[in-house]
């Protein structure tokens, strides 16, 4: 079974692979990335049985019939935070001028594509909003997922970078701290949802592994990785 999957999920679903081929004798192949990307996938024809995307993006899709109405279900509610590598002293970030300072002292800053991800374009517009965008514009660090700019930030040799994302890729990401949110002014809380695609090969099956991502067995899981559930 194929799965066109948003970065902010990557951790749940290869958490979850080992347990669906137990109960189904299905194997999970994911592809993971910015939603923008995954959308662009989905369009070229890629295989997909599952998808993981925003909410909105979802029902977008499901309006255009390339994914199954009715077939979705929330994984849960993800904000958007400041990662550090493990071990570096955590920055005041709590208020726009805590955030402000510290983007300006940071050796390096670690986020994904500012034109397809989520957080990646959030984060971009909270740079222009704070004015440093032109100041820090040399330190900045893209990469085409959270979880592939976790995975640099964790690498930097140098003391004092940061980086920002989806809490639930940091929070999976190993040699990564969690800061915290992004402040309450520049607060980015994005609900990601499953739903079967309309080119599912088995849609039965593929519906199986959506009420498992989003069911009450993997709900402490997702708690645990950053989700947050009502």
């Amino acid at each position: 079974m194929n799965i066109l999957c948003a970065g902010a999920a990557q951790g749940l679903v290869k958490a979850l692979q080992g347990v669906f081929l137990e109960l189904t004798g299905a194997r999970v192949e994911g592809r993971f990335g910015a939603v923008g990307a995954m959308k662009e996938a989905l369009l070229a024809g890629e295989p997909c049985d599952v998808m993981v995307v925003t909410a909105p993006m979802v029902a977008e899709l499901q309006d255009e019939r390339r994914l199954i109405v009715d077939s979705e279900a929330p994984l849960g509610r993800v904000r958007t935070g400041i990662a550090v590598r493990a071990g570096d002293p955590v920055p005041a970030i709590s208020t726009p001028e805590a955030l402000r300072d510290s983007l300006l002292a940071a050796s390096a800053i670690y986020f994904p594509d500012a034109q397809r991800s989520t957080a990646g374009i959030h984060f971009a517009s909270v740079l222009a909003k704070l004015g440093v965008a032109n100041d820090v514009a040399a330190r900045l660090r893209t990469f085409p997922n959270g979880a592939t700019a976790m995975r640099e930030l964790a690498a930097e040799p140098r003391r004092g970078a940061i980086g920002c994302t989806q809490i639930t890729e940091i929070k999976y990401t190993p040699g990564i701290a969690l800061a915290g949110p992004l402040p309450e002014a520049f607060e980015l809380a994005t609900v990601y949802t499953a739903a079967v695609s309309a080119t599912a090969r088995n849609p039965a099956l593929a519906q199986r592994f959506v009420a498992l991502l989003a069911g009450p067995t993997s709900r402490c899981l997702r708690a645990q990785g950053g989700f947050e559930i009502s």
